[in-house]
Order: structure tokens, then sequence, then C-alpha cells
């Protein structure tokens, strides 16, 4: 059973930020503990556009934007490459629209995974040149680390630039380089953001230096109009939900829940939601980013791409059955390599770090790597076969640095990179058993020497509440935290001293519901999921760990209690 841990957060200031940002005294506890002044909790609370900072202070960003406008000017021959991650396909697809109303006509490319592998590789590279023979080549979310790769293309004659968020693992590709985990002072508030919200910064300089020349396209082509791309990139790549990020993420929600584009419309309405309704970034993680990482897993992620750059509804619509098609495959497959791999995890034994290895899919191992990080909270990488090497992916858990961890294993890895959370790897299958002795060794020295003793299942409770706190105005002012991610999670609080008058009813599979009444108007409804074979006593004191949120249904909306885990009462 996870641990219940509690951190008070200073009551004076929770009282100063309730009282100078208007809002309920426990959702005014919850910001207490993520900042140390009231203007910090009222621009995480009310995200403004205004606070986006300059895009000519990020690093090599105002050069970027000059050299594609003179590429544009000039007529050049323009390939851009993009990851086939949400990340990338988001970021290629706001590029490649951006340079289309500048009235250029970019090459787009995606990565073919299986033939071409992960990232900026030789194969890519050498269908980009024979394809589209370009006089400036932009590489996005990909090739920070690709020295040799982009050798390759000034060799030949190509300019290159590279519009990354990698962690650098040596001395970085020599070119026209925008990332801030190279360039940039390491407190920047740009600092974590993904590709996607690199490249908004960038349409953002483009769009301010045809300004500063003049140019009335400056003006009349609005960045707003990249926030729902710029969104869906950010949240799905799960950097922390922070400053540029969070106002990335909130105002890009919104912008994307209006599905302004054919392709965004089509591919909300196969993921099971209605255009125009309320998104959360919840939707966007496990409904709209799933569809889109599909076909860069199972197929040709330049599928989505097209989606996404779709103008007309019937080839949006089109594309969007095509994706859903390849994602009911996906977890499928995804499904059962899970499932094998957390056999092979458990036979293992307690370990401080999992390396899996198996004839699995390369294209599904990130999402089962995820699923066992998530279950038995250790760092986890699972790898699938591809001939003599074995490809996959890595997902950690806080406080545990995978690309440190892998640094320490780099003479026997073929290829590494990615951020301190996620990975991908591939080296020879004959030597897995020795990448797990030094992954596993180099794991346990990591939580010995930052003492990471705390279980990342364990529930952190951000604030005891008495029933009669959970009212309208708590929920209305608890909106105000979405969207809800990395670094700013979905409070959990706690409810001391309930009593169920009477058992729970079951509904569904091992799922329960409960209602009380706190006065002759008001009731309030609760819920738990898959907690059927674990009920509390009738007639007995318990302590609730809870999630709130509105239920909203047909028009209507209700409060909504879902019980996260509960023990009896001290």
């Amino acid at each position: 059973m996870a641990a219940w841990l509690y951190r008070a957060a200073d009551g004076g200031l929770a009282q100063r930020i309730a009282s100078s940002s208007g809002i309920a005294e426990p959702l005014a506890h919850v910001l207490a503990r993520m900042f140390t002044d009231e203007a910090q909790a009222e621009q995480h609370l009310r995200p403004q556009l205004s606070h986006v900072s300059d895009p000519f202070a990020v690093g090599n960003l105002r050069l970027a934007a000059e050299r594609i406008l003179i590429a544009v000017s000039q007529k050049q021959r323009i390939a851009i490459l993009g990851d086939y991650d949400v990340d990338g396909v988001s970021s290629t697809a706001m590029l490649v629209h951006l340079l289309r109303r500048l009235g250029a006509e970019p090459a787009a490319f995606v990565p073919r995974r299986l033939e071409e592998g992960y990232g900026l590789t030789m194969a890519a590279l050498q269908r980009v040149m024979k394809e589209a023979q370009p006089q400036l080549f932009i590489a996005l979310d990909c090739g920070t680390n690709s020295v040799s790769e982009i050798e390759f293309f000034k060799a030949n004659g190509v300019e290159v630039i590279v519009v990354d968020h990698h962690v650098a693992k040596s001395a970085p590709a020599n070119c026209l380089l925008v990332n801030p985990r190279v360039n940039d002072d390491a407190e920047a508030p740009w600092q974590t953001l993904c590709t996607a919200g690199l490249v908004f910064k960038l349409i953002h300089g483009i769009l301010k230096v045809l300004r500063l020349a003049g140019d009335p396209r400056g003006s009349s082509i609005v960045v707003k109009d990249y926030l729902d791309l710029a969104a869906l990139g950010t949240i799905a790549d799960l950097v922390p939900l922070l400053t540029e990020n969070r106002i990335i993420a909130a105002h890009g929600l919104r912008a994307l829940s209006e599905a302004k584009r054919p392709g965004v419309r089509a591919l909300i309405s196969v993921s099971g939601m209605e255009p125009g309704a309320t998104l959360s970034s919840v939707d966007v993680s496990y409904r709209i980013g799933p569809r889109i990482n599909a076909s860069g897993r199972l197929a040709d992620a330049s599928l989505p791409l097209n989606l996404l750059l779709a103008e007309t509804v019937e080839d949006s619509e089109r594309d969007a059955e095509l994706l859903d098609q390849i994602n009911r495959e996906r977890q499928e497959i995804d499904k059962r390599v899970t499932e094998d791999a957390t056999e092979q995890a458990k036979s293992m034994g307690e370990q401080e770090g999992y390396v899996l290895f198996g004839d699995w899919h390369p294209g599904v191992v990130g999402i089962a790597a995820g699923k066992i990080c998530r279950a038995m909270d250790r760092p986890v990488i699972v790898l699938g076969k591809e001939g003599d090497i074995a490809k996959g992916s890595g997902r950690s858990i806080p406080g545990v640095n995978l690309v440190e961890a892998l640094n320490s294993c780099a003479e026997i890895l073929k290829t590494y990179g990615g951020h301190p959370m996620a990975v991908g790897i591939s080296l020879a299958t004959s030597d897995v058993e020795l990448f797990r002795t030094k992954f596993t060794a180099a794991v346990a020295l990591q939580k010995k020497s930052t003492n990471l003793v705390t279980d990342s299942r364990d529930l952190d409770i951000t604030h005891w509440l008495k029933l009669n706190e959970i009212n309208e105005g708590l929920l209305d002012d608890m909106e105000l935290l979405q969207p809800y991610g990395e670094s700013n999670s979905e409070p959990v609080f706690g409810v001391r001293g309930f009593v169920f008058d009477k058992t729970p009813t079951l509904f569904g599979e091992g799922n329960i519901r409960f209602q009380v009444s706190l006065s002759a108007q008001r009731r309030l409804g609760f819920i738990a999921w898959r907690m059927s074979n674990r009920i509390p006593e009738v007639g007995k004191s318990v302590d609730l760990a809870v999630k709130l949120a509105w239920n909203r249904w047909q028009g209507r909306k209700s409060i909504q209690v879902e019980i996260v885990d509960w023990r009896y009462s001290a």
C-alpha cells in the first residue's frame, strides 16, 4: 500500500495568496507549496501570453529566423525533417505551414522508423538529398548529437539549422543550433521548452524580423495561430508545465478545443471527443497523442503530418480514420509486449532498475517501459530485437537521470539520447547482459548519491479538507490550475474521519460509487475506480485521499470526488 506523505504549506502565505488572487483557501494551500510569493502564484494561476519572453533572447534564434527568411526570399530549396513523435510532427507541421504562408514550398520529411531508425540518421539524410536536393536543411527535435550526419550535409554544400531540446552528449553538431540546453542559461524561462515550444518561438521570431523590416506579413500572420500545435507537442512530450510551457499549454488547449484546422477536428472526432468541447491535458496525452505516435511506431509518421496540414474535410477524415485503425493495432501489440515484459521483470526479482529484452516490436517498447516504470517504481528500459541489434526505449522515475545513467554505459551502446526521464537506445544483442549489469549499477549509484528514498507511487497529500469545504466555488477555482501535467500534478486532498453509513454501490469492472448528504440541499458524489475488492467497513471512521473535479454530462455538471486511496483513521 502507498504511503501518505504530507508537507504543510506556509499558512500565512496561503492566506495572502487566497486574498490577492481571490481564490478558495484550499487551493491557495496548493499554490503555497509550489511558490514563494503571491506574484508567482498569480502568474501560474492565470498565465498570460504577454509573459512569454522575447524570442530573440533564445540563443541563435534570431540568426535562424533571418536565415530562413533569406531562403524564402531567394526561393531556395528548403527541406525540413522532424522526429516521428508528437513533438517532432507538430513542430514540423507548424514550420511547414508558416513557410507555405510566406510563399515557400518546403519539402517535409519524417524518419521511417523501421527502415531509417531514430532521428537524424544517414539513411534519412540520403533520402532527403535524393528527393529534395536542399540548399537549406532544417532538423527539428533531433540533430544536436548528429555530428557526422551534419558534416555530410555541409560537405554537399547544404546549410543546416537544428532546432532541438535534447541534451548534448559531447560537443554538439557544428551548425546553426537553437537548443537552450546547449546555448542558454540554465535558469532561462525557455530552458525546458520542447521543440514544439521552440518552433513556436522561432515562428514568433520570424514574424518579428518581418515586422522590423516593415514587411506587412509580420503583422497579418499571427503567432497565436500556432498555439494549438505548440500545445499538442508540449503536453505530449511531458515537459514541466511551468512558466512558458504552462502559458503555451493553457492557451493552446483552448485553441485545440476550437479545432479550426480540419485535421485537428478530424483527429479529435476519431479520438472519441466532440470538436468544440473543452479539452484537457489528459485528452492530449491519452487520446490524441497516442494516435499520432502510433503511425510513427508501426507505419509512416508522414501520415499524421499530412493530417495536421490537411486543408480539406475529406482528406482529414480519411487520414484520421486510418490513424485510428493503426492505433487499435498498436494497442493490441502493446498489450502483448507489456504483459511479456512485466513477467520478465517479476522473474528478475527486486532490482534498482530493469533492462528487459525480448523479440518485441521496437515501435511499442517505449509504451511498455512507461507502464512498467509506473507499476514498479523503477527506471525501466525495454528492448526489442532487430536481427543482431537490440533497440528500445527507457522511462524513469523522479530523481534518476537516464541520460547520466547511459553515459556510464556509452562504450557498449551504438546510439542513445533523450531526456532525463525518457531515452532511446540501441546496442548489439550480445551486449544486453553486460548493459543490464552496468545500467543497474549506474542507477543504484545515482540513488545513493541523491539519497533517493521516496516511492513515486506514494501519495502526496497537498492539504487536509473538511467536507463542507468541497463546494462549487472551490471546484471553479481549481479549474484555474489546469492543464495538469509534469511539475503541475492534479492535487490529492485528504479528508479525515469519513464514515460510510452503507455499502457503496458496485458498477462497471470493480468500481464503486457512493453519495453523502451534507444538508437537505447538498449531496456529494464519491467514486473509486477498481476498488471493489477493498471497501471500508460500514460505520468505521476512515481517512480518504481524494481528487476533485466537475463531472460534466449532457450539459449539466456536478461535483465528483474521486477516492484515490483510504485508510482507517488512527
